[in-house]
């Protein structure tokens, strides 16, 4: 048999190597039995005689096509990631694996403290994956300590600790979860993925869950980013909804820092939100201290990615020291002469103290994905609660009403002595026609109409109950029933003023110190350039034709920079490159001019250059704007043999110098010099040519002050 087995394997896999037309049904392969004759055994067949095999049709050949295999079964896939594992539903605002752990510490709660990995192993029934996928689930959200009440080392998120394991910890309910979360009559149930057990649908959360926790997670083509909000904003917009005012939601972090959320976009995606650490100067002018940190940063974390940014020289510090416990305190010390305010931006800008977060509100409606703002799901929360909230009234309201009923009817049965009608009575039937006799007269004092099940109730009333039946206690307590039916009739009328009433009991309950911890704001983006500290000296070889902060030994000082700067480099043939500062880097020998760059603080240069090698001398004055990086840009005409006789570089269109330009002798030459004030050229683009000086060979050129900038 397992031969057998593997030779069926192998003819599988030779038969999906061929190319077949999409469509190829399969078939099973039936065996035929020939009778062998006696010569059979003896005699061989001849080849020449035996017939040549059919071509074989893909479509009887039993095939299944590569194409449908992988479209079925990817889209099978991509549904199951997205319904069942990375995207809440709208309705609970929980993913699967926090709706199967909330359930089972449910039927496990009796309020006290359960082992998480006890907690594991019985959501383990409901949930069809590995222990670890619930453990981490369940850490996350007693993290997040709104629905479960924890007991034990559970990790610290500022920090990044992890939870102790399974074994050490302990959770339960919180009282929150158990107001909000449950009630088994207005649950849907269905089996569990194994058919052994009922597990529900959706929670009846009577609260925006979705909202408060925020939710993340990556399924098949689609992902899933909503921020958590503050508890008691939720509630008061859950009021505001009611009231039918606008509401505008405003993420909140549970690590604290500044927000702008000015490009919220609600939530949507193309949004985004801007986060800062919180960033506190002392009074000695060298300690900076951060007491918050952007949401999912952790102290260490950005202990660490602040070290790095100055090892690359984007900042300049000179010790750090993490002291985090139960609040976030970080001390950054500076060098000396540093301004405080400028590291400050300089950390904004470089580091993780201010992040972008882009949210993505992505949610399960009817076995859909769809996109909601963060306003319209809590106006569905809202809405929802309210509906859930009538449905218990009215199931509330029936269960008094059948109350009521049972009461009354009692009352009828042992005032009225009907349970006499029935001692003389033989049989069943006899028993429950002699109380239908009794009951007729009193029949229309009753709300509802009366049937077999109810008489069948009053049968089996015990004895000593009527020896001991007190009217006006009775009496009592059907009026005590008869004010709740009016009770509730009257929140069924007004259950807008009745969900009204129930958020705000929720707050004065459960919302103190649940205040916001995020402060709102609004502030610009740091631009990196303007803050980036000069920590580096750029050197010039002029003989080698390197340039960079590594050359402190062979060089010349340019000029301090920034490892976020640009160098700008002017070449002899008239040539120009713009690229990032570097340790070394080549930027040919003799340079006619190298400096640092920066676009927002545009300088005017001054030149005069040799077109070719016998051409005409060229003088033009210009400024440089948009470039890019790497790219080598011709200020010339480009002709072989062009050469820059002079250059300077100014910071105001005002510095204009004057040189004279000292000609080669030539027969009939009469002039042999003249003077130049670049004061008299217009400024152009780097693309401009320039203007002709003169046509005769030129010298040299030489500052009429006496100094000589460039032969």
């Amino acid at each position: 048999m397992a031969k057998k087995k593997v030779v069926k394997k192998i003819i599988k896999r030779k038969v999906l190597k061929k190319k077949v037309p999409k469509g190829g049904t399969v078939k099973k392969a039936t065996k035929k039995t020939v009778k062998k004759s006696p010569r059979s055994n003896t005699k061989k067949p001849n080849k020449s005689k035996r017939p040549k095999p059919k071509d074989r049709d893909p479509e009887k050949a039993g095939v299944i096509h590569i194409d449908d295999m992988y479209s079925s079964w990817f889209i099978d896939y991509a549904s199951y990631v997205i319904l069942e594992r990375a995207v809440p539903s709208l309705n609970d605002g929980l993913k699967p694996v926090q709706r199967r752990i909330l359930h089972s510490l449910k039927e496990k709660d009796d309020g006290r403290y359960n082992k998480v990995a006890n907690v594991v192993g019985h959501t383990m029934q409901y949930h069809p994956h590995g222990d670890a996928s619930i453990a981490d689930a369940l850490v996350a959200m007693g993290q997040k300590d709104l629905l479960i009440d924890t007991q034990g080392n559970w990790g610290n998120i500022l920090t990044g600790d992890k939870a102790a394991a399974t074994r050490y910890i302990e959770a339960r309910l919180s009282k929150f979860a158990l107001a909000v979360a449950f009630n088994s009559k207005t649950t849907n149930w269905a089996a569990s993925y194994d058919g052994r057990n009922q597990e529900p649908v959706n929670l009846p959360f009577k609260f925006p869950l979705l909202l408060a926790h925020g939710a993340e997670g990556i399924a098949v083509g689609l992902a899933c980013k909503i921020l958590p909000h503050n508890f008691n904003e939720l509630i008061d917009g859950c009021i505001d909804v009611l009231r039918k005012k606008r509401t505008k939601l405003m993420p909140d972090f549970p690590t604290g820092g500044i927000m702008d959320a000015s490009e919220y976009n609600g939530g949507l995606r193309g949004g985004k939100v801007r986060v800062r650490a919180r960033i506190e100067k002392t009074k000695n002018k060298r300690l900076l201290k951060i007491t918050e940190i952007p949401f999912g940063t952790t102290a260490g974390g950005l202990m660490d990615n602040i070290v790095s940014a100055n090892e690359k020289g984007k900042i300049k510090i000179s010790k750090i020291e993490d002291i985090t416990a139960e609040k976030v305190e970080i001390n950054v010390h500076l060098p000396v002469g540093l301004d405080p305010d400028t590291a400050i931006e300089a950390l904004f800008a470089f580091t993780d103290c201010e992040v972008t977060i882009s949210p993505n509100s992505c949610v399960i409606e009817e076995d859909k994905p769809r996109f909601y703002t963060v306003d319209d799901l809590l106006k569905k929360s809202s809405l929802r609660t309210r509906d859930l909230l009538k449905w218990e009234l009215e199931i509330k309201l029936g269960e008094l009403e059948d109350k009521w009923h049972h009461s009354s009817l009692e009352r009828i049965f042992i005032e009225n002595k009907i349970y006499r009608r029935i001692e003389e009575c033989t049989t069943w039937e006899s028993v429950i026609e002699e109380i239908w006799k009794g009951l007729k007269p009193y029949l229309k004092k009753l709300r509802r109409k009366v049937v077999e099940e109810d008489v069948v109730k009053l049968t089996e009333i015990k004895i000593k109950r009527i020896s001991k039946y007190d009217s006006f206690k009775a009496d009592e307590l059907i009026k005590g029933i008869e004010d709740k039916i009016k009770e509730v009739k009257r929140d069924i009328s007004q259950i807008t003023r009745y969900t009204i009433r129930y958020y705000k009991e929720l707050k004065e309950k459960f919302g103190k110190g649940r205040e916001r911890k995020t402060e709102v704001s609004s502030f610009s983006k740091v631009i990196a350039k303007n803050v980036a500290v000069a920590t580096e000296t750029i050197y010039l070889n002029s003989k080698t034709g390197f340039a960079g902060w590594g050359l402190k030994s062979s060089g010349v000082s340019v000029d301090r920079c920034s490892r976020m700067d640009d160098l700008i480099v002017f070449g002899r043939e008239g040539t120009m490159q713009v690229s990032k500062v570097a340790e070394k880097t080549y930027v040919g020998k003799n340079p006619a001019h190298v400096a640092i760059f920066k676009k927002d603080e545009p300088k005017y240069y001054c030149m005069i250059y040799r077109d070719g090698r016998d051409g005409a001398t060229l003088v033009k004055r210009f400024t440089v704007q948009g470039v890019t990086r790497e790219k080598m840009y011709d200020l010339t005409k480009g002709n072989n043999g062009t050469r820059v006789l002079f250059f300077s570089a100014h910071e105001s269109d005002k510095e204009t110098p004057v040189v004279n330009v000292v000609l080669k002798p030539a027969p009939r030459l009469r002039v042999k010099e003249f003077e130049v004030n670049f004061a008299d050229v217009s400024i152009k683009g780097r693309a401009s040519k320039g203007n002709i000086l003169t046509k005769n060979k030129v010298d040299k050129v030489v500052r009429k002050k006496g100094q000589l900038e460039l032969l």
